[in-house]
């Protein structure tokens, strides 16, 4: 019911046997979103056909020799008495708002906790302490406004943390304490304003951060600072003005990068200085007009090809002079560029609409631009 308080429910009943594939490794931006439903379609298909009926509480058990997994689909209450081998557990689609201290005591050799698409507004501090080997812990779609102080401090284990699409407006570094091993961060979809200094200053294996789609409208300088080798970073769908130019010094081996569908005017010419090994770039629907000389320095060839490409799209790129590193360096990389047409020039008068690589390159009809005899580039633009 609508906003009930939460119940443990009766003991999950041993059902028939039913094999499974391991559950799998959430990625940020990957299609995580989606995994716990279409497991869940998956598995009652496999239960249907084999002749497996869905328990009184809307839960299954699978088991297997990892251990059992228990999966519960609009549960009214919160399952009891778990296998002692639970070594999954899905609880989703419910009206649970919290779950009770002890939900998981019993459990001790959980590793994965999927709690999505619920209406958890609170969790008890000491909700993680009997399940210190989990290693997933999955909390997308719910009301979570704060997390409790001390929930992970016996959660070394831990490498994956989503807390996408909750209700969060700030974050504080206590909360994250004692996450030696986690390895993903998710933390999309909030309504984040701001972020502490230190945040991640413990989280030295942290290997993907995603913050995307919230409010931020800037980054404490030091942010990146803690981790020692972060590959993907996800700021898109913010409200970023600006970024300091050591931001992301601190993590040469960045491999992606989303800044796009923010509110960046400009960049400081050492932003991706010592990025060797970045393969994705976008910075698509910002506010950028122009770019300084050596910005792309780092980037793509002459050094190396980047692997996946870059999107520059949708800004109002001013093209004269003062963009031709911009233009040596994008004659240099076309074949690694995303959304060619989508970017054009916004002035001068005599180049509007037209194809930055058409104005950048020869002469060429752009479509949508206004014809230009043929030679007639933009003088000084790419020399």
């Amino acid at each position: 019911m609508e906003g009930a308080p939460s119940r443990v429910g009766p003991s999950v009943s041993a059902l028939p046997v039913a094999p499974r594939a391991p559950w799998p490794w959430l990625t940020p931006r990957g299609p995580h979103c989606c995994l716990s439903r279409t497991l869940l379609l998956l598995w009652l298909s496999v239960a249907s056909a084999r002749g497996v009926t869905q328990s009184p509480e809307s839960c299954q058990a699978f088991q297997s020799a990892n251990g059992s997994s228990i999966l519960c689909h609009q549960p009214a209450e919160f399952p009891g008495l778990l296998p002692a081998d639970t070594a999954h557990l899905a609880v989703e689609f419910s009206n649970l708002t919290e779950l009770p201290a002890a939900a998981l005591r019993g459990a001790p050799g959980l590793r994965e906790l999927h709690l999505s698409s619920n209406r958890l507004e609170k969790l008890s501090p000491g909700l993680l302490l009997p399940v210190p080997g989990l290693r997933v812990l999955d909390l997308t779609r719910n009301a979570l406004a704060a997390l409790p102080p001390g929930l992970f401090q016996a959660s070394a284990a831990l490498h994956t943390l989503v807390l996408k699409e909750n209700r969060l407006e700030a974050v504080r570094a206590p909360w994250l304490r004692g996450l030696e091993a986690l390895e993903i961060l998710d933390l999309s979809g909030n309504r984040l304003r701001a972020l502490p200094p230190g945040l991640l200053a413990n989280l030295s294996a942290l290997r993907a951060l995603d913050l995307g789609d919230n409010r931020l409208e800037a980054l404490p300088p030091d942010l990146l600072r803690g981790p020692r080798a972060l590959q993907r970073l996800h700021l898109e769908g913010n409200r970023l003005r600006a970024l300091a130019e050591a931001l992301l010094a601190p993590q040469p081996a960045l491999r992606v990068l989303y800044l796009n569908d923010n509110k960046l005017a400009a960049l400081p010419a050492g932003a991706f200085r010592g990025l060797k090994e970045l393969d994705m770039l976008d910075l698509s629907n910002n506010l950028l007009a122009g770019a300084p000389a050596g910005l792309w320095a780092a980037l793509g060839k002459p050094s190396r090809e980047m692997e996946h490409g870059f999107d520059i799209s949708s800004n109002p790129w001013l093209c004269d002079g003062n963009l031709g590193d911009l233009c040596h360096w994008l004659l240099a990389n076309k074949d690694r560029m995303f959304s060619q047409n989508d970017t054009r020039c916004a002035g001068p008068e005599a180049v509007r609409g037209r194809r930055l690589l058409g104005v950048a390159g020869p002469a060429k009809a752009d479509v949508g631009g206004p014809k230009l005899p043929v030679g007639a580039g933009l003088p000084g633009f790419c020399s």
